[in-house]
């Protein structure tokens, strides 16, 4: 309480505290319960979770439960967690796969991972790197926006895999080699797999090492030190709220361009005349998949 009181007074902040017997319970009493609270504090164990968030709605509010999971669930009448529990287990299994052990033992309150498992936690992989050859030279302006998209693919693998990373790499190859490659690293000071703080970053990065008067035909991006979605972090000037609608948003385009293809669903840079994702998401092996272009 003293250290909410003086957020409060130093920052003009109002900051809100979640205790739960495991941490799902914590991370719902933060996320639901505590900002409707006279202190900002909420406390939920097994027994006033059944009773304070059983029936809360919209179940988006829940954790780690996107729009594309709800409407799933709707599937089977379930508009609430209490629902969830109700559903026939292999029903469940059958349409989300090993994903469907979570969302039981969380409708039931119940959360196996501890504080311990994650500081235990090693990522198997600890990078993610992605690279393209441009299909012409590129000139400064315009590789940028290929290096955009690049940014914004690479991080959706991030999001449907779970995981979040703490620093980046960039490496720009030129035309015939008239100057050499440019790049470098960059460690974000947090964990995160945002589309936008991460295309952020790799900008600065990008302005920072680019040669400007060459023209380029090679992009490398590279996504390092890479932990589970539980190590996110934030700081004062983060807005949660507003990142959970960002991954929502994200698990939704995930869900969109599995079921109906990647050119399911674009960006307007993806339409201008330098930009390349379109193209390649009809390739496979570096050959048209016999898609037909969005």
């Amino acid at each position: 309480v003293m250290l909410l009181d003086l957020i409060r007074s130093e920052l003009g902040l109002y900051a809100t505290c979640g205790i739960g017997t495991n941490l799902f319970l914590a991370k719902v009493a933060l996320d639901v319960t505590a900002k409707n609270s006279p202190d900002f504090i909420s406390y939920l164990d097994e027994e006033s979770f059944k009773k304070e968030i059983w029936y809360h709605e919209p179940i988006t509010d829940i954790w780690n439960i996107s729009r594309g999971t709800a409407k799933r669930l709707l599937r089977y009448h379930a508009v609430n967690l209490h629902d969830v529990t109700l559903i026939d287990e292999n029903l469940l299994y059958k349409e989300f796969g090993i994903n469907a052990e979570i969302l039981i033992d969380h409708a039931n309150g119940i959360e196996p991972c501890t504080m311990e498992h994650i500081h235990a936690y090693k990522s198997k992989s600890n990078s993610h790197t992605n690279a393209q050859i441009l299909f012409t030279d590129y000139n400064y302006d315009d590789a940028m926006l290929v290096l955009k998209e690049m940014v914004d693919v690479n991080s959706l693998d991030l999001v449907d895999k779970g995981l979040v990373c703490g620093s980046i790499s960039l490496g720009i190859g030129y035309s015939k080699e008239v100057t050499k490659p440019t790049g470098g690293s960059m460690k974000l000071g947090k964990y995160t797999s945002s589309p936008k703080e991460l295309t952020n970053y790799f900008l600065k990065l990008y302005k920072k090492t680019t040669e400007i008067n060459y023209p380029i035909r090679r992009i490398s991006i590279s996504f390092n030190d890479l932990q589970d979605e539980s190590m996110a972090t934030f700081d004062l000037f983060s807005e949660p709220e507003k990142e959970m609608k960002e991954k929502n948003l994200q698990h939704t385009i995930i869900d969109l361009k599995k079921r109906y293809g990647k050119n399911s669903i674009l960006k307007g840079m993806n339409y201008t005349e330098k930009a390349t994702q379109r193209k390649r998401n009809l390739l496979v092996g570096g050959h048209n998949a016999g898609e037909e272009d969005a």
